[in-house]
């Protein structure tokens, strides 16, 4: 089983926050995937599915941001789950907005709901690291992450996160560099010259464009016609003389 944990801060008053785009994440794969009603466990609220054969659980800590930790490694011990199978989604300030990173292990960044994980399970799970950018002062860092996304960051942000969702299924078979590079893909806009072309042909080219030039039902209809004709020229020429 997978543990698929989404950032953030519970209420509407977070709901839109870009501190909350990991919440946004694992709603999108919720959604996307058919996952069951979310219910309230493990400190937080759980959803439970299946991605590529997999059995995933998701996992939306209700303990604020800063005691994620509680919530997951409730979970973890409770289903007894390895860290390489824990995948925990969250804002990035080091990353442009729209960039998505996973690694596994590292530096927590200064990101306090990483902070809390790792002090309660360890450090060696998996990031997938959701870029907001950075607001250029560290004074501002708080303020910008619980403020709402601007209504412009929609732009991005819902591609993004349905492009997140529609290529989980690599991350829960633990292929990460394939998730990382197909959701690059989708941001490049990678399908779409396929999308464009298909919209610009016509649904049905006209009959005589679809035969081929020279059938055989062609040439023998040619070669009737023309013998007819020498049949009619001879006749014409006999009723003459």
């Amino acid at each position: 089983m997978k543990l698929f944990v989404g950032l953030g801060n519970p209420g509407d008053k977070y709901a839109r926050n870009r501190h909350n785009v990991g919440f946004m994440a694992v709603e999108r794969i919720a959604a996307a995937h058919g996952f069951s009603p979310w219910r309230r466990k493990f400190q937080g609220e759980v959803a439970e599915g299946t991605i590529a054969g997999e059995r995933v659980l998701l996992l939306k800590p209700m303990t604020y941001m800063n005691e994620s930790g509680r919530s997951v490694g409730e979970a973890a011990r409770f289903l007894k789950i390895d860290l390489a199978d824990i995948v925990v989604f969250h804002d990035e300030l080091d990353l442009q907005p729209g960039k998505v990173r996973v690694k596994t292990g590292g530096g927590n960044a200064g990101h306090n709901g990483l902070k809390s994980i790792t002090a309660h399970v360890g450090n060696d799970y998996v990031r997938v690291r959701i870029g907001i950018g950075h607001p250029g002062s560290k004074d501002a860092v708080v303020p910008y992450v619980l403020n709402d996304f601007a209504k412009a960051d929609y732009e991005w942000l819902d591609p993004l996160l349905d492009a997140i969702a529609s290529a989980a299924a690599h991350l829960a078979s633990g292929d990460l560099d394939r998730f990382q590079n197909d959701v690059a893909r989708a941001q490049q806009g990678g399908a779409a010259p396929m999308r464009e072309a298909r919209a610009t042909e016509p649904t049905a080219r006209p009959a005589e464009e679809r035969r081929p030039p020279h059938s055989a039902g062609e040439r023998m209809a040619k070669r009737t016609t023309a013998l007819a004709e020498n049949l009619k020229r001879w006749f014409e020429g006999r009723s003459k003389s």
